[in-house]
C-alpha cells in the first residue's frame, strides 16, 4: 500500500451528546442556552454551533448509554453568559474562574450541567 500524504484532524464537524428526554433537551439547548436548532426528529436533534453541528440523540442501545465528553463553548463575555444562563436556571458546577495566564490574555472557564448530567463549559479568552 502506497503512502500518499499525512492526514491530520483539526476541525470538529459534529459532536454527539446522549439525552434521555428529547423534547426537554431540545428546549434546554434552544430556549435556555439560545442555540440555533437546525432540525429535530423523534430520536435526534441538530444545532448549529458556528459551523459545528451538535447532535442530541437518544442512545441506540446500552453500549451508547453513557455521559458524553465535555464540550467547551467559546463566549466573548463569560461573566455575562454566566449571569444570563444562571438566571435561566442553568445548573453551574462552579463560577467563572481563570484557568491559565497566557501573557497577553487569560483563559477563563465555568462548568455547568445539562438536563442529562452531561458536563459542558463556557470558555473565554480575556484580554489583559
Amino acid at each position: 500500500m502506497e503512502k500518499t500524504s499525512h492526514v491530520t484532524l483539526s476541525q470538529i464537524g459534529q459532536i454527539n451528546l446522549n439525552v434521555r428526554d428529547m423534547d426537554k433537551a431540545v428546549a434546554f439547548y434552544k430556549d435556555t442556552l439560545g442555540m440555533k436548532l437546525l432540525f429535530a426528529m423523534e430520536n435526534m436533534a441538530f444545532f448549529n454551533c458556528d459551523g459545528v453541528k451538535l447532535m442530541l440523540s437518544l442512545p441506540e442501545n446500552d453500549q451508547f448509554d453513557h455521559p458524553g465528553s465535555v464540550i467547551y463553548f467559546n463566549t466573548e463575555d463569560i461573566m455575562q453568559a454566566y449571569k444570563q444562563f444562571k438566571s435561566n436556571g442553568v445548573s453551574f458546577v462552579d463560577q467563572p474562574h481563570m484557568i491559565a495566564d497566557m501573557g497577553s490574555h487569560e483563559v477563563w472557564m465555568a462548568f455547568f450541567k445539562d438536563l442529562d448530567d452531561n458536563t459542558l463549559a463556557l470558555m473565554s479568552e480575556v484580554a489583559k
